[in-house]
């Protein structure tokens, strides 16, 4: 491992990947933005006759609110603090924000309420099933509506190249659809055995079980899982995993 870690980020090309390297930067990194998530907004908005609304991700509520949508009483529910503060950013009022901030952790922090209720889920078109299943298993009506797809940036897989040729000590994947993407991008380079071979070598950090879960099933080993889902303590415990790897 070089003085200086390597650590592949692949937020999408905003706010959130300038964040990101900046953190990685004071942690001790040389960041590899590496965007693989690019948003096609579809303009839609949530259906008006829902008792919850429920959002997960910060794009979401910037899109919502480009798109005019005028909450009308409903409980507004946002997955973890982040997509809390664009809400209130947007002008929004949230109501709920679980313990955990994933798909199951919402799940849990509402299956008491929801029996009879409609449900409203308005997100991404690469969103968990866990979600809606659970939400329905609890009693719920729900219906779900795709605010924007998420497509892989023309240009990405500067880090499956980093990765192949052994130069990248970590990588920072943030959902399933980023380990989908950097595979993809190896693969169209003909070099998806040897990028997999460099992740192998490197320390590997998911948000969440369910990017865990991809990971395994595409060949990834996973290395850390931090128990909160944002990527500050992603960022945090894959340095910290880096650094006491041995030299």
């Amino acid at each position: 491992m070089s003085a200086t870690p390597t650590v592949a980020v692949f937020r999408p090309d905003d706010d959130r990947l300038e964040r990101a390297q900046e953190l990685l930067s004071e942690l001790g990194a040389e960041p590899v933005p590496d965007p693989m998530l690019s948003v096609e907004a579809t303009d839609a908005t949530p259906r008006t006759d829902a008792d919850y609304v429920v959002f997960t991700s910060k794009t979401g509520a910037e899109l919502v609110s480009n798109a005019g949508w005028e909450p009308s009483g409903e409980t507004v529910c946002a997955i973890g603090p982040a997509t809390a503060d664009a809400l209130r950013a947007e002008g929004y009022t949230v109501d709920l924000v679980p313990e955990e901030f994933t798909s199951s952790g919402l799940v849990a922090a509402l299956k008491s309420r929801v029996d009879g209720a409609r449900v409203e889920v308005a997100r991404s078109d690469h969103g968990s099933p866990v979600l809606l299943e659970g939400l329905e298993d609890a009693g719920a009506y729900v219906h779900e509506t795709i605010l924007y797809r998420l497509v892989r940036p023309d240009g990405s897989g500067e880090s499956a190249v980093l990765a192949a040729e052994g130069g990248l000590d970590a990588a920072c994947f943030t959902s399933s659809l980023t380990v989908e993407h950097f595979l993809e991008a190896a693969t169209e380079g003909g070099i998806r055995e040897d990028a997999l071979e460099g992740l192998a070598d490197a320390v590997v950090g998911v948000i969440g079980e369910p990017t865990a879960e991809t990971a395994a099933s595409l060949g990834i080993d996973v290395d850390v899982v931090p128990d909160e889902a944002t990527f500050d303590a992603l960022a945090r415990e894959t340095m910290a995993a880096t650094a006491a790897r041995e030299p």
